[in-house]
């Protein structure tokens, strides 16, 4: 079967060639574990139970996850095999199953969960370049959707991740998302259900950030959580684009805070600057 499951609409039959994501149909991971540095109300007590796709449908030329999510390294695993890490992280103490960058594999996710389905969270953590048609079918899947909202603009997706039909189709995922999850829920300051929308501030971009914000607080309202992240770091490839092969100054990063204030989003995670630091990348 053709794989249409994201925007890129690349048709590849993944059971005999690879998808534009790099992926065949197996299911191929890189990493599982009790992930600390996510945002507070997701890595709680032991933490998030993490398992990393390997595999991308973006190709960002900052990726900090380059090894997985461009070169490759993971290993394939079945099914079945998933449902088995579901409850084994579970049974560590994770306060939810965080599904990082799980685009590509959406179908084998539905089918795990099918097979074991944890009492703690789901949680869907994802780039937003997906179809509103895929977040739709996670409706009885998924409880928390912890998605970027990378850019506001088609030139800087194309530009940093190859991605030239981003904005709307990233736009239209979050507004599914909010449909599927219409209430936060948050007890004892865990998340339980809603949505948590990440903003990564890139160097000489904060008006294209600020865009991004004017839409969450127009279309989403202004209570809205939102995560504006401070934590970037010139990786991989991005040494090779002169006006991002830098960190943020404050100044850049005290802009987007202050546009998020004027347009009411008080529900909003920060940083420090000295979050941009790869100690907080897992190693892969």
């Amino acid at each position: 079967m053709i794989c249409n499951i994201c925007p890129r609409g690349c048709s590849a039959e993944r059971s005999r060639v690879l998808g534009f994501c790099g992926q065949s149909e197996k299911v191929r991971i890189s990493k599982v574990m009790l992930h600390q540095f996510e945002e507070p109300i997701i890595s709680v007590n032991k933490g998030s139970g993490a398992i990393f796709f390997t595999g991308c449908n973006l190709k960002c030329v900052f990726c900090q996850n380059y090894p997985i999510s461009h070169n490759n390294k993971g290993k394939n695993i079945s099914v079945k095999k998933l449902a088995s890490i579901f409850k084994k992280l579970e049974k560590l103490g994770a306060v939810n199953i965080n599904l990082v960058t799980p685009t590509h594999f959406t179908n084998q996710i539905i089918e795990a969960l099918k097979i074991y389905r944890p009492k703690i969270p789901i949680v869907w953590n994802s780039s937003g370049y997906e179809s509103a048609k895929t977040i739709e079918k996670l409706k009885d899947y998924v409880d928390i959707y912890l998605v970027d909202l990378k850019y506001s603009s088609n030139d800087l997706a194309m530009r940093y991740s190859k991605a030239p039909n981003y904005v709307e189709n990233a736009r239209a995922s979050v507004l599914q998302m909010r449909k599927n999850q219409p209430a936060d829920i948050i007890e004892n300051g865990i998340m339980k259900k809603g949505v948590i929308v990440r903003l990564l501030v890139l160097p000489n971009c904060t008006s294209d950030a600020c865009e991004s914000l004017k839409f969450i607080a127009s279309n989403l309202g202004n209570k809205t959580i939102v995560s504006i992240m401070s934590q970037y770091e010139p990786r991989y490839e991005a040494v090779n684009y002169a006006e991002i092969n830098r960190k943020l100054t404050p100044l850049e990063y005290k802009r987007v805070v202050s546009r998020a204030l004027d347009l009411g989003l008080t529900n909003a995670f920060v940083q420090e600057l000295s979050s941009a630091n790869s100690i907080y990348t897992p190693k892969f």
